[in-house]
């Protein structure tokens, strides 16, 4: 059994409200670069601050905020937007 991604409501939601070029290109970059790795951890970065035990990863100017849960083996993508307004809290 491998990693699998789910999002929260809010970031469904978001995500809806993008361009479906950005749509798939998000969607894209969790199947082949999260997804494919042992660890998600490998290719995204811890946070700090308000932030602290969540994870993110870069895509373009896209940030997609998560929280991976081990024992689940689960990334929940709890919030995404673009890079200048995804860490308002």
């Amino acid at each position: 059994m491998g990693w699998t991604v789910k999002f929260t409501k809010a970031a469904d939601k978001a995500l809806l409200k993008l361009p479906p070029s950005i749509q798939i290109r998000l969607v894209e970059y969790l199947r082949t670069r999260v997804l494919s790795q042992d660890n998600p951890r490998n290719c995204g970065r811890s946070l700090q601050g308000d932030f602290v035990g969540l994870w993110r990863y870069r895509v373009g100017d896209y940030r997609l905020i998560c929280k991976i849960e081990d024992e689940l083996m689960l990334v929940l993508v709890i919030k995404l937007g673009h890079r200048g307004s995804i860490y308002d809290v």
